[in-house]
Formats: structure tokens, sequence, C-alpha cells
């Protein structure tokens, strides 16, 4: 077979007993668009390190900034993005906020997506 030949089915059968048992469980759109957006937070180089640094361990502006050398500013913004996606969370203590991860599920994600790329 011609590896560079695009396979379509031109059978013409629809397969009625599969669409439906597919449809009956798909997702209503807004699972789809609320899980599309979660999916542009790991679209980012940016954020994607510092939910990496976060699933090692809490940390704080500073040293997100240090460690990503860029501005605290730059990384507040991406921080705040991320907290809006519920992808971290935040606690002050005293003068300190430090940033952790929301829940585990961000880094099953990333457990997942590296299992990916590195097979």
């Amino acid at each position: 077979m011609n590896k560079t030949k695009q396979e379509v089915c031109d059978c013409g059968a629809i397969h009625e007993d599969v669409v439906e048992r597919v449809r009956e469980n798909m997702p209503i759109n807004e699972n789809f668009y609320d899980l599309s957006n979660l999916y542009k937070m790991f679209a980012d180089n940016t954020r994607l390190k510092i939910l990496w640094a976060l699933s090692c361990e809490d940390m704080c502006v500073c040293d997100l900034a240090v460690l990503l050398d860029m501005t605290k500013s730059a990384i507040s913004h991406q921080l705040r993005s991320l907290r809006l996606a519920n992808l971290v969370k935040y606690d002050k203590q005293g003068k300190i906020v430090y940033y952790s991860l929301a829940d585990s599920h961000v880094k099953d994600i990333f457990a997942k997506g590296f299992e990916h790329i590195l097979e």
C-alpha cells in the first residue's frame, strides 16, 4: 500500500449502531469547550515550565522568576492565567505567597504527556 496516499472510507455505508453508541456517550458541547480551554493552558512553554516546577515543589513568584530567568511580572501574569484555569492555587504565609498545583490531575497530565512523547 502506498503510505503517501490518504486512506479514505469509500464504501458509503453508515454504521448506525456505532454512530448512535458514540452519540449517546458524547459529552455536551460546553464540556468540549472547557476541555479545549484547559489544553490551551498547556500550549504555552512558559506555563508548562511553571506547572512542571510546581509539580516538584511549592514555589513563590521570586523563586519561579529566578528558575525560569524571567521577570516577576511575567511569572505573575502566567500564574494568574493558571489560577483562573484552576490549575494552581496559592497560600499566603506572611508576606510570601507560595504557589502549588491545584490538584494531582495536573501531575497526571504531565506524566501521560511525557509518556506519550517519549514512546
